[in-house]
Formats: structure tokens, C-alpha cells, sequence
């Protein structure tokens, strides 16, 4: 009975290998891209991952053992312990699977990860950190490491049968022959256009924003409310008050002056240069002479907040603490459940980088201000690769889009001391805001990465920016498109290559199961060799035992 009871356990476990290998998909190897994390160096600050080569096994973050493995993890794994936990660990690499519809995410889930997210890319980390969209492959592996860290706490009978038998284990492989490279020609682009008041030494009002993204990995930042939602209002602002400028009747006394600014989220760089430029280089120059104020617009896609945030509180009789009157007039009188705030933010002289882009102007003492739906400059929505058209609320950029067009007709048309009623509406029908203009703009701005180290490599991000040139050209005057390049000697911002690369997943047996394989076949030898030199015996019982049974 004896060796009945081994024979039939030997075919149960081929029959539950045979059963495990035919669920398996049928490629043992497969190929993907991903999109390693960023890595700059900006004011003598390293962030990011140094590190891009990976061979390592797969496996879950709930495992309790992460040394020299690849962990692998959903948008809902991701968290600042685990993450921190991985690298306390000496992880070998850190792979997170992002979800194709980013719509399906739960609130809660997306807040989580854009917190950790931010956290990540406070300071450098030598681990390799790889984003990757999910697919079906990757789904499985998920699910298959994911299984396999949850029969830790089955018992140990179970989770050696499983290891040694059922278990596949996957290695995540990412080779490169080529060091990573510092890249240091990057170049910055900001566009700037004018409509022309009427009248001689007339003030000059600046509406601004910055175009490009930011987020844990470049090739999957789209920057959908930070900040495209800003473009997109400074977009329909130009177009809206270009119908006003067209004509004498309805031209006011002021200079209306656009710009887009590259750099944005690398301390504002491009603003920087823009105001050097202007002020330190140009002969002559708008922001030369009467600027009544700047207007900063970041982040205007969701919420019911509208903070205005400032370097110092505006002085009464002054224009821009008219302006933020006339804008909590509009509010108050049209939309009354939005709350309307005053932030007060001291530029800090010791900080090598800047909270908001109207600190650029502030430095050199121009009165600016930022508005903004977020309160806290810090905020995790300013930088994240799921700040996507799916976060975005169009009812309320909309709205954001009309307050500031109505508070600046108030303001440069002067309505309020004209006696007009506080309800008027001076952007209605032909001049209002166009839902599908908003919409078309915001899917323009978020169909590729606009990262700043992407902006002027690729073909398709180039056709990007000269899209928004020729959208200035189309409403404004005076369009000047500055290009600024970083002294190679000493680059103010240092960005690295290989962001995207090609990684092959190879699905393998672990090596517990090769041990256990030479064990059943060094079984199986024993057994033929012990029947070899004892087949009389053995031939004796067995006839003894027929015999006794047909009796």
C-alpha cells in the first residue's frame, strides 16, 4: 500500500501542476514600456530617482520581505509608508500600475496618491521608481504576486506546496548599456502678446500663466487643472477681449498684455527669465513703464474657493485692491456660494524657490497676485500625473473664466463709479464664454505630456507650443515668442535621460520548484532502482497477495 499511496500522490501533484500551467497565459516573456520618475536638480536640490537598471523578482507590497525585489504596486497600494518602507528595505525598484481610466479611482484613492506622490518627490532616492499604464500582463502578474503574499499566513504545509509547485514567479528586467546623462541644452519658451489701449502713457494690466505639467513621472504628466485650466481662461480672455479692443467705442485706457511661461513648475524659471529679459535687456517694454498690476491664473478647475494670493496685502486707492473689489463684487452678486479669500504669503529672501509665479513680479516690485482654487501653495493637486480632463469640473472653470473677465471689465471700464448695477453682465452672447471652445482647449492642452524636459525634444510637444503661438496671433498684437537656453556651465536646472524605457517581464518557475522537481525524480530513480534489486521479493509478495485475494 505503501507504494500505492506514493504513486498516487505523485500523479495528484502533476495533476494540480498540469491544472496551474494551463491557467498560465501562454507568452513567457513580454515587453512594455515605462516611465521612470523624475530626476532634476533645481537650486542645488537633487530630486527624483537615480537609478534606472532593474533585474529583480516581482513582488506585492504586502510582502514582509522587500530586500532586492522589484515591488509592485496599484495606485491604491501606493502610500508614503510603503513607499519609505521599500526603501528601508533596499528595494530593488518600485513599479506602480496606473489605472487607464482614472475616472473609476475613488476620491479618497486619488487624494491618497497624489499626498504620497508629492512626498516622493521631495528628495532623491537611489531605488529605481517606474510608472507603467496597466494592461492585461501586468494585471495578472499583479494578481499572481498579490496571491502569493497572501498565503504568508496560511500554514506553512500550504505556502511550501504553493511556493514549490503552483507559484510563478516573474522577474522585472530593465537593461540599459548607456549611463544616465545629465541634459543641460533645454530650452524654455514664453509667448507674449498685447492689446493696445487707447491713449499715451496709459497703464499696462498682465494676465499670465504657466503651460507646463509636472507629476511623479514626465511622460505621464498632462497637467489638466494644473495647469490647463489657466491657459484656458487666459486663452478665452484674449479671444473675448479682443472683441472689445476691436473696436474704438469699446476700447478702455488700458495696455492688456498675455503671456505664457514656460518653467513653471521648476521654480518659474521661464517667468524669471521673461521679466530679465523685459526689464534688464529689452529698451523698451511694457513692463517698463505703468503696470497696474499682474495677474497670476493657476489651478482654476475645481472647487468653490477663489484665494488671491499676495506678497503683501494690496494698499487701499491702489489698482489692484480695486481690482479684488471689483472681483468679490462679481462673486457676490452672481455667485454667492463661492468663498473668496485673501492669502498672505511673505516672499522668503533664504528660499532659493518661489511658492507662486507672482512672486517673480514681487522680487522685482511689481504688485502681483495669484489666483487660484487651492489655498495652500504646497498643494498635492499642483503636481501629479492624475491630474487628468477627469478631475477637471468645466461648470467651474467656467465660472472661475467669468469672474475674472467681469471683475476686469468692472475695473478697466470703471462701471462701478459709472453707476452700473452690481449685477451687470457685460460678457453675455456674442462675448460670453464658449462651453465647446473650454472644452476643446482643455482636450488640446491634456492630449500629451507638456513636462518641461519633453517641450522642445519632441515633435509633438513642439507642435504644442507653436499651437499656442498661433492662438496668440489669432487675437493679440505685438506676439513675441522668447526662447531662453540655460548656460551650460552652470544650468539653473539640471534634468536627466532615459524617462521612458523598454522592460521585459519574464515569467519563471521560482527555485524552490526546481529543488522540489529534482527530488521527485531523484524519488522516482530510488524506487526503480530498489524494484531492480528486489524484484523477487517484491514479485513474491505481490502473487502472495493476488492469491490471498481470490480465495
Amino acid at each position: 500500500m505503501t507504494i500505492v499511496n506514493c504513486i498516487a500522490a505523485a500523479v495528484l501533484l502533476l495533476c494540480v501542476q498540469c491544472l496551474h500551467g494551463s491557467a498560465l497565459p501562454a507568452v513567457s516573456s513580454y515587453e512594455f514600456t515605462a516611465y521612470r520618475m523624475q530626476q532634476y536638480n533645481l537650486a542645488q536640490q537633487k530630486h527624483g530617482c537615480r537609478g534606472a537598471i532593474v533585474v529583480a523578482e516581482a513582488r506585492s507590497a504586502d510582502e514582509p520581505s522587500l530586500t532586492r525585489r522589484c515591488v509592485i504596486m496599484k495606485v491604491s497600494d501606493f502610500t508614503t509608508e510603503r513607499y519609505f518602507e521599500a526603501q528601508r528595505q533596499n528595494a530593488a525598484a518600485v513599479l506602480i500600475l496606473l489605472p487607464k481610466n482614472i475616472s473609476g479611482v475613488s476620491h479618497e484613492t486619488i487624494q491618497s496618491f497624489m499626498v504620497s506622490e508629492s512626498e516622493a518627490l521631495q528628495k532623491e532616492t537611489l531605488m529605481p521608481v517606474y510608472v507603467a499604464p496597466e494592461d492585461e500582463q501586468l494585471l495578472y502578474m499583479y494578481e499572481e504576486v498579490k496571491q502569493a503574499a497572501a498565503t504568508r499566513t496560511s500554514s506553512i504545509f500550504v505556502r511550501v506546496l504553493r511556493s514549490m509547485i503552483t507559484a510563478t514567479a516573474f522577474q522585472i528586467l530593465v537593461s540599459n548599456n548607456v549611463a544616465i546623462k545629465a541634459v543641460t541644452d533645454n530650452s524654455m519658451v514664453t509667448l507674449e502678446g498685447v492689446l493696445p489701449g487707447v491713449g499715451e502713457d496709459i497703464p499696462t494690466i498682465v494676465i499670465t500663466a504657466h503651460y507646463d505639467s509636472y507629476g511623479l513621472a514626465p511622460w505621464l504628466s498632462y497637467g489638466a487643472d494644473s495647469n490647463g485650466s489657466g491657459v484656458t481662461i487666459l486663452l478665452e480672455l484674449a479671444r473675448l477681449f479682443q472683441k472689445l479692443y476691436s473696436s474704438s467705442s469699446t476700447r478702455p485706457q488700458y495696455h492688456l498684455m498675455f503671456s505664457l511661461t514656460g518653467g513653471g513648475k521648476y521654480n518659474f524659471q521661464g517667468t524669471k527669465r521673461w521679466i530679465e529679459e523685459n526689464l534688464d535687456h529689452a529698451e523698451s517694454s511694457l513692463l517698463h513703464d505703468n503696470v497696474a498690476f499682474v495677474l497670476c491664473l493657476d489651478t482654476l478647475a475645481n472647487g468653490d474657493e477663489l484665494y488671491m494670493h499676495v506678497s503683501r496685502p494690496p494698499k487701499p486707492d491702489t489698482p489692484m485692491h480695486s481690482f479684488i473689489q471689483h472681483l468679490e463684487e462679481v462673486v457676490s452678486s452672481r455667485f454667492p456660494w463661492v468663498k473668496v479669500g485673501l492669502v498672505h504669503k511673505k516672499i522668503n529672501l533664504v528660499e532659493s524657490t518661489v511658492a507662486w509665479e507672482h512672486e517673480r513680479y514681487s522680487l522685482r516690485r511689481i504688485l502681483a497676485f495669484t489666483l487660484s482654487h487651492l489655498e495652500d501653495p504646497k498643494s498635492e493637486l499642483r503636481g501629479s500625473i492624475l491630474d487628468t480632463m477627469s478631475q477637471v469640473d468645466f461648470r467651474k472653470l467656467k465660472r472661475n473664466g467669468i469672474i475674472i473677465a467681469e471683475a476686469l471689465a468692472r475695473y478697466m471700464y470703471n462701471l462701478s463709479d459709472k453707476g452700473s448695477p452690481k449685477d451687470v453682465q457685460v460678457f453675455k452672447g456674442q462675448l460670453d464664454f464658449q462651453d465647446s471652445r473650454i472644452s476643446s482647449l482643455m482636450s488640446f492642452l491634456t492630449s500629451i505630456p507638456r513636462a518641461t524636459q519633453l517641450l522642445d525634444k519632441e515633435p509633438s510637444h513642439i507642435l504644442l507650443v507653436n499651437s499656442l503661438e498661433h492662438e496668440f496671433k489669432r487675437y493679440l498684437q505685438q506676439v513675441y515668442r522668447h526662447t531662453f537656453r540655460q548656460d551650460k556651465r552652470d544650468p539653473e536646472i539640471t534634468f536627466f535621460d532615459q524617462m521612458n524605457q523598454p522592460v521585459v517581464m519574464y515569467r519563471v518557475k521560482p527555485a524552490a520548484f526546481d529543488l522540489f522537481l529534482g527530488g521527485c525524480i531523484a524519488a522516482y530513480l530510488g524506487i526503480v532502482y530498489y524494484g531492480i534489486q528486489n524484484f523477487g521479493f517484491l514479485y513474491t509478495k505481490l502473487k502472495a497477495a493476488v492469491k490471498s485475494k481470490h480465495q
